[in-house]
């Protein structure tokens, strides 16, 4: 059976919105990762056969195949090629599953799986008002279709009315959300006084660590926080942040290993994607999970880490609800609430965390997902070698 290798993995630090990494061409944040990997994987870039990024937005800086424009700024070999993809938040993760997939196949022996975001220079949803505004459209990509109006009525479509649903649905207070929410700071905090993400990043100028975590942070200062929905439970305290990054990973087959003397850090295991109620838009994990643990035969028992991003602090709570996943073991160095977002660099990003958390502990298996706009949710499972 083929195999697809996890060979090296980096990230930049995760900026938060007009931080140190505000000003930088997103291009260039993906060819600074593109071009730390080659040097610590030690390939030739002209045997790379594709570059997969993610990235959402793309107008602007963001427009024109960005991961064929970040490759060529690192100043690698115009013969590589590269395709950019938008799963929405899922995006890089899903430029994983694409990478592997070439490699599982047979047809492609090399490929590097990324994603750039930077959210300070242009906000989520941007492009799409860019774009339609000009043409006196402003009621988003779902009015006027009466396919979706006869389905799904004229409920509201947007994450934070998603974020409360679940919160409603699965009884989840915001004092739960914030208790959730001073954890990821805590434990990404701990995460960069103890060094865990030094091996994984690649500093970018004077950016050496994540600039999210807030030492400040309490409970008391959260509960003062207005709602972002009137009524409802959900604080920009228990979001994820606007945050500005990029990551970068190499998969290999096994003729490569061989043929490059490549040491594999990890196998790609599992991988899949499933979708769900797009008006609830991020419980999907939820049911991608059950899925996933079912196809691959294993239990959650199997799994050593977890991450799932904290889109909306419900997202992850009701996750560990509805799988009874012990908490220890999930997010452990903190997420996205603490660390950022960096929209369709997070699932590269999440992943190169994973790694180096099961090289550091010593466990086995890893399981990856996250909430995708529309209802969707990857997942996938490496193990360590």
């Amino acid at each position: 059976m083929a195999e697809a290798y996890i060979v090296e993995a980096v990230r930049t630090p995760v900026g938060r919105r007009k931080g140190g990494l505000g000003a930088a061409h997103p291009a260039d944040l993906g060819a600074h990762v593109l071009k730390e990997l080659v040097a610590r994987s030690g390939i030739d870039p002209a045997t790379v056969e594709d570059v997969v990024f993610g990235c959402l937005d793309t107008v602007g800086p963001q427009a024109g195949d960005i991961a064929r424009t970040a490759w060529l700024a690192a100043g690698l070999p115009e013969e590589v090629p590269g395709v950019t993809i938008d799963r929405q938040c899922g995006s890089s993760q899903q430029a994983v599953h694409f990478a592997a997939q070439g490699v599982l196949s047979g047809t492609q022996d090399l490929v590097v799986a990324g994603g750039t975001q930077n959210m300070t220079q242009i906000p989520i949803a941007f492009a799409s008002r860019q774009a339609a505004e000009p043409l006196g459209l402003t009621e988003g990509p779902y009015a006027g279709s009466e396919g979706w109006r006869a389905r799904y009525g004229d409920q509201p479509v947007n994450q934070f009315h998603g974020a409360e649903l679940i919160a409603k649905k699965w009884g989840i207070t915001r004092r739960d959300q914030e208790e959730w929410a001073l954890r990821s700071h805590q434990r990404a905090l701990r995460a960069i006084d103890e060094g865990r993400f030094t091996r994984e990043t690649v500093a970018y100028g004077d950016v050496t660590v994540d600039e999210g975590p807030r030492r400040d942070t309490t409970l008391e200062k959260m509960a003062g926080l207005k709602t972002v929905v009137e009524g409802g439970t959900i604080t920009a305290a228990c979001s994820s942040q606007v945050s500005d990054g990029a990551a970068a990973m190499l998969l290999a087959s096994e003729r490569a290993v061989r043929e490059y003397g490549l040491t594999p850090r990890a196998r790609v295991h599992h991988l899949s994607v499933r979708g769900e109620d797009p008006i609830r838009m991020l419980s999907a994990p939820i049911p991608a999970t059950a899925y996933a643990l079912k196809k691959s035969g294993m239990s959650m028992d199997d799994i050593d880490l977890v991450e799932i991003n904290e889109a909306f602090a419900p997202v992850v709570l009701a996750w560990l609800k509805e799988t009874g996943t012990d908490p220890d073991k999930v997010n452990v160095n903190g997420g996205a609430i603490a660390l950022g977002h960096p929209l369709g660099a997070t699932g590269v990003k999440l992943m190169t965390t994973l790694l180096h958390e099961l090289e550091r502990t010593g466990g086995r298996y890893g399981l990856q997902t996250m909430c995708e706009g529309g209802g969707q949710a990857n997942v996938t499972i490496i193990e360590r070698l």
